[in-house]
């Protein structure tokens, strides 16, 4: 970093350094240690202004203290059957690490659903996997590799978006607005893979929209991705839908067994059975009851607004001018500098 970066860090240290509990007890759970990599997230989500990272990083505290986000991971989704259903319609998992050490998240985009749970059971599930990245995963990897290792790299499989998946786009702009909030600049690289003939004419209406530092951690590649993505993973890391030799996913593949996606697969179970050890050692331990955790619902930003208005429109055109029925290609980036939710076709 340069002097310009390493004052802008100093100063907003000096003012986080001011804050009392719980903020500043909660704050040492965002930072596990890293301050400094943790200060220069909110300032670049913010454009290296200090005010405005200021007021987003204390914005986030308050918010992790409101909604008890440092005993998440204290409250396992019960029975066991809905956080499987969970799992089966938001697919996210981890499939390995870079040869950097960088975690490898896959997300199931097109295939992911959100219908077979309330909308709390989907966003408690996804602030525990990204507190169970930030707490366990990350200082994991930071340990391994001797060195900070704070952010991870996104694979994003288009496979199977349809039109009908628009009416998923508020469930995605909850998640995505949580994130850019309160868990800025945590993805290195997205890579796009499995992207439908569509994906071409409506990246072009939303990449305009997005800040030029996004656009570079943005890689298209071509079908599944598989040999480009071998430049920076091994074979092992790579997520199933990747596997396969040329384009299409591996949904059905001799790779099946290994979707990452799956309450089955050794990352969710390490995930779940973290969660279940940490409830059954709460000093405030009762008997584990059914109800997700209820998390504050944050408004979408005015900008992520109106990217998915655009996107909307712009597959509604493919619709009716190209006889495409049914047919989306959405992709789900984040822009924290502005609060900006992209779902980008």
């Amino acid at each position: 970093m340069g002097t310009y970066s390493n004052d802008a860090i100093n100063q907003l240290k000096a003012l986080i350094d001011q804050v009392e509990e719980p903020l500043k007890r909660t704050y040492q759970t965002v930072h596990q240690g890293y301050q400094a990599e943790t200060l220069a997230r909110f300032l670049k989500a913010r454009e290296w202004n200090v005010t405005k990272a200021h007021k987003m990083l204390v914005d986030c505290l308050n918010w992790r203290v409101q909604n008890e986000i440092d005993n998440i991971l204290t409250k396992p989704i019960v029975p066991t059957d809905l956080y499987r259903a969970v799992r089966d319609s938001h697919l996210i998992g981890m499939s390995g690490y870079s040869r950097e050490g960088l975690p490898v998240f896959a997300h199931g985009v097109g295939l992911s659903t959100y219908d077979k749970a309330s909308v709390n059971y989907y966003v408690q599930s996804h602030i525990q996997i990204n507190e169970y990245r930030d707490r366990v995963v990350l200082p994991t990897a930071s340990k391994k590799y001797g060195r900070p290792i704070t952010t991870g790299v996104k694979v994003l499989d288009m496979t199977g978006l349809k039109l009908s998946a628009l009416n998923q786009i508020k469930m995605v702009t909850i998640i995505s607005t949580i994130d850019d909030l309160n868990y800025p600049e945590k993805t290195h690289t997205y890579y796009i893979v499995n992207a439908p003939y569509v994906f071409s004419a409506c990246w072009k209406v939303v990449k305009p929209l997005l800040q030029e530092r996004t656009r570079r951690k943005i890689q298209v590649l071509s079908g599944n991705g598989r040999d480009e993505l071998l430049k920076i993973m091994d074979f092992a890391s790579l997520p199933h839908f990747c596997k396969r030799e040329g384009s299409g996913s591996s949904r059905h593949s001799e790779y099946a067994n290994d979707r990452c996606f799956s309450l089955d697969h050794p990352f969710h179970q390490q995930l779940y059975n973290y969660i279940k050890q940490r409830s059954s050692e709460s000093e405030t331990s009762q008997p584990i009851k059914q109800g997700s955790f209820h998390i504050n619902m944050p408004e979408p930003a005015v900008e992520g607004t109106e990217i998915a208005k655009t996107i909307e429109s712009q597959m509604h055109k493919f619709e009716k001018g190209n006889g495409i029925s049914g047919s989306l290609d959405r992709l789900k980036i984040k822009d924290n500098s502005d609060h900006r939710t992209r779902n980008c076709p």
